[in-house]
């Protein structure tokens, strides 16, 4: 378990901040804007639950929550710096499993959508939509990342189904909230 002492160490004060491994990077690099966009959706998703929803994602969400914080410090470590820490918490292919059977679970509650739906319904709805585009945004980071740098390839796949997770949960917030789902209006 990681120990901060300071939380202010002024290094940063250049610009700069330091991978897990210890080298000095730019603040704006492709990798910290990754790793700093898994840390707003964790962020949003903790917005969500402290707002309240129905029990079953109170009881879903804050696994999916440590598994953020496992995938950001994945992100933190370039891929040759990870085997000189062995007991690093990576994002693995179970994790991805989980999350389709949590899919599986809640689409067969909300059923199957019939119609393009907007961002909204219930707050806690409302909440986990902005979840799913920051996951979304998160995803197309990663996908920029891969493009120039290895990096763990269960990530992706954790993000693109975490995505639609988030989807099907803003749906199911609705739904056991009682809160009609808003449609999309196709008139111009």
């Amino acid at each position: 378990m990681p120990r901060l002492n300071k939380i202010s160490t002024r290094k940063g004060d250049d610009g700069t901040t330091g991978l897990a491994g210890g080298e000095r990077v730019s603040k704006g690099s492709l990798r910290v804007n990754t790793y700093g966009t898994v840390d707003e959706l964790d962020s949003f998703i903790g917005l969500a639950i402290a707002h309240g929803l129905c029990d079953r994602l109170m009881e879903a969400l804050p696994p999916i929550q440590h598994e953020l914080l496992h995938l950001g410090s994945d992100l933190a470590f370039r891929e040759e710096d990870k085997a000189k820490y062995p007991k690093l918490p990576v994002i693995e292919s179970r994790h991805v499993e989980t999350l389709d059977s949590i899919l599986k679970e809640l689409n067969a509650v909300v059923g199957p959508l019939e119609n393009f739906i907007l961002p909204g319904g219930s707050i806690g709805s409302a909440h986990l939509h902005v979840a799913r585009t920051v996951c979304r945004r998160a995803e197309r980071l990663c996908v920029a990342l891969s493009r120039e740098e290895a990096i763990n390839p269960h990530i992706i796949p954790y993000l693109n189904r975490l995505s639609d997770v988030l989807f099907v949960m803003a749906r199911y917030e609705n739904k056991m909230r009682g809160v009609k789902e808003p449609l999309w209006e196709m008139k111009a």
